[in-house]
């Protein structure tokens, strides 16, 4: 397993094509709402990708929204899930968002992920509501 930061438009491609398997094809998310302005190299954000074998399995982005750090986007092939690569790519987010100058940071996560987050130090702060018709709840970390 290896992950990486995006850096070319290439590895930013591969990133889509796992979203888009993940959230459109299998969750159903309408296209539409699953890419925005921040699917672009030269935005505010930073995308990473993580490898297993040497083939991309995963993805998740980062921002800086109000001072906190916005983790956004991650998924994982399902092929790939339940072997600690979820755990890898929030690992590397969250590196970001310290270089960032991020003490805190934030996600809204999937109620049947809420357990994984939580695992992770993650916090739920808000009741349950729907994004693209799926379940989420709001989640918090501190960084020590």
């Amino acid at each position: 397993m290896t992950k990486h930061i995006i850096v070319n438009q290439e590895q930013l491609e591969l990133a889509f094509s796992i979203r888009k398997t993940v959230f459109v094809d299998e969750q159903h998310c309408p296209i539409e709402d699953e890419f925005d302005s921040f699917d672009d190299l030269t935005s505010p954000c930073t995308h990473v990708l993580v490898y297993y074998n040497e083939k991309p399995v995963g993805t998740g982005r980062v921002r800086q929204v109000e001072g906190k750090a916005k983790l956004e986007r991650i998924c994982l092939l399902k092929e790939y899930r339940k072997h600690g690569l979820g755990k890898e790519i929030i690992a590397l987010l969250e590196e970001i968002a310290r270089e960032m100058g991020c003490v805190r940071a934030l996600l809204h996560g999937q109620t049947h992920a809420e357990g994984f987050y939580e695992k992770l130090g993650y916090v739920t702060t808000s009741d349950v509501f729907k994004e693209d018709g799926i379940p989420h709840v709001k989640m918090e970390k501190t960084f020590q």
